[in-house]
């Protein structure tokens, strides 16, 4: 199987690693337009050459789309457009406009889209790590609007990447992405940001940082570059959210303000109920 990625970030390369690790892919080419990216892709033997849009795609069984949800939007018609018997998966984080953008493509059966629910705070080829997909979710969107071919192939995929596939129609996902992602990465920017704004000195910060606060602001390392098409192209839905964050934050703010700390009590207990 030749497989090839386009956009070798952490999704990008951390797929490369785990299909050459489990003998899925046999080839795997690379198409990146950041050279130092493509550089340093090659040498950490994420992928075995590099190669123009239009000749990865010629080359390959499968081509998978890694790059921010924006770029996916504007390339994902020029790569159907390209195809002959290939399927084209992406990987991206949100689903409605990505979809949209081909809804009517004479190739569209040969799409499918999948959002594998992985990753970390850090970015680039450097970033990427075996096994990074292993007891995670993979969603694939519209199946309906998928070949047959393409959808077994997407499932054997990430099966053999040991994920367990959840089946979602693209609005759903980006209202349940909303929920359990992007505002997770909003809720980390802004205790940074706030932490950091009250805190001039950065260096007692971090001599009392533990565990907590660690695991709590991880994602303000996060890559604005891959987060404002996310925030951008779902922006209704994390609206809704915030708005909901907000009126839960002001709560807890107001049961402060009045030393009501049996309700906060009570708050914090009915939030145990998240494990």
């Amino acid at each position: 199987m030749t497989v090839t990625i386009i956009g070798l970030g952490l999704i990008g390369g951390s797929l490369a690693l785990s299909l050459r690790e489990t003998g899925f892919a046999t080839v795997l080419i690379g198409v990146e337009l950041n050279p130092d990216y493509a550089q340093r892709a090659l040498e950490l033997h994420l992928i075995d050459k590099i190669l123009p849009l239009t000749e990865g795609v010629a080359q390959a069984d499968i081509i998978i789309v890694a790059t921010p949800v924006n770029v996916i939007v504007d390339l994902l018609p020029k790569i159907l457009q390209l195809v002959d018997n290939q399927i084209v998966m992406e990987v991206g984080s949100t689903k409605k406009r990505i979809v949209e953008a081909v809804q009517n493509h004479v190739k569209r059966s040969h799409f499918i889209a999948t959002h594998p629910m992985a990753g970390t705070e850090f970015s680039g080829p450097d970033a990427a790590i075996p096994q990074l997909f292993e007891g995670k979710a993979c969603v694939l969107c519209d199946i309906q609007h998928s070949s047959p071919e393409a959808h077994q192939m997407a499932r054997r995929l990430f099966e053999t990447l040991k994920m367990h596939i959840v089946y979602l129609d693209s609005d759903s996902h980006d209202v349940h992405t909303a929920y359990v992602s992007h505002i997770s990465h909003i809720s980390s920017f802004a205790l940074a940001l706030t932490v950091l704004k009250k805190e001039d000195d950065e260096n007692k910060i971090f001599e009392l940082a533990s565990g907590g606060f660690q695991s709590t602001v991880r994602l303000a390392k996060s890559n604005p570059a891959t987060w404002i098409p996310i925030f951008e192209q779902n922006r209704d839905n994390v609206l809704d959210v915030l708005d909901e964050h907000i009126a839960v934050l002001s709560a807890f703010r107001s049961h402060l303000i009045k030393r009501n700390f049996k309700e906060f009590y009570n708050m914090i207990e009915k939030a145990n109920d998240i494990k």
